[in-house]
């Protein structure tokens, strides 16, 4: 029997602990999520991704995120990415896309998605992936912050890794709208509004500076979003004329004000629900 007060406190905070969490076996899936509370790594049977060969018009970065992966998968050194820019220019589609063909090149990566809202408990998830001999796309899928989130000091322990260092196994991925991850009003307003105006947002901005490769993602031309739509046509065997598919396509441009990748797929999508065809 515990008399001291003190101990039966520390005794009853043991029990209520969690365990430490078990590495999940990583033959199962090629893709997983992370959850929390409790802290998991979710399985993926069938990752949601457009083939490499479809995304129109984002060669430049397709090719350099492509190298940069296959060095990772190969086990030599890689940068992390930040895919800014443009929405709907395919900026998530490319890194589920090129996991997906370097893994079709016989080389074993896995890729695994974290939550912005979760980035906090990204450091227990580094320590689960550290002791694998697998190695680890850690993708944040539409990531910025506003002034007062402090989000963004969980992930310098991916990408600056703290007193342990990054895992060597581990490389991270985000998506962006922002170049700087936050609005570029909100950066003018903290600098106009600021004691010291170079240090009111240097720390948040500097964020962007360490991820080692920016591929930036612009609107796309008008022949290239044609391009986009007719690839998706002859990908899965939908018959349309030239003329057709142009004049349904500018339309359906037109009613969303907006061009760019995504809005093609729509139109697809809906044009090949029209003939009939399954996805």
């Amino acid at each position: 029997m515990i008399d001291d007060p003190m101990e039966r406190i520390a005794a009853a905070l043991e029990r209520m602990a969690p365990a430490p969490l078990a590495a999940p076996d990583f033959t199962t899936a090629d893709a997983f999520v992370w959850h929390v509370t409790p802290d998991r790594l979710d399985p993926v049977g069938k990752v949601n991704r457009v083939p490499l060969d479809l995304l129109i018009g984002i060669n430049r970065a397709r090719d350099i995120l492509l190298d940069n992966t296959r060095q990772f998968a190969r086990g030599l050194p890689a940068n992390n990415a930040l895919l800014w820019g443009a929405r709907g220019m395919g900026k998530s589609s490319l890194v589920k896309a090129v996991h997906a063909q370097v893994h079709a090149e016989g080389e074993t990566v896995k890729i695994v998605e974290i939550q912005r809202e979760d980035l906090p408990s990204v450091g227990r998830l580094l320590n689960l992936l550290r002791g694998t001999e697998d190695r680890f796309i850690l993708f944040c899928d539409d990531l910025s912050f506003s002034h007062d989130d402090q989000h963004y000091k969980s992930l310098k322990a991916v990408l600056d890794g703290g007193i342990e260092g990054r895992p060597d196994n581990v490389v991270f991925y985000a998506t962006s709208n922002r170049r700087h991850l936050m609005p570029r009003d909100m950066i003018e307003n903290e600098r106009s509004s600021a004691i010291n105006p170079s240090e009111a947002v240097e720390e948040k901005v500097s964020l962007s500076d360490r991820f080692g490769l920016w591929l930036g993602f612009h609107p796309c031309s008008q022949d290239e979003y044609l391009d986009m739509i007719r690839g998706y046509c002859d990908a899965y065997g939908v018959a349309i004329d030239d003329d057709t598919l142009r004049t349904e396509a500018i339309e359906w441009q037109a009613t969303r004000g907006a061009r760019s990748g995504r809005v093609a797929w729509q139109y697809f999508t809906d044009l090949a629900g029209r003939k009939g065809i399954s996805l």
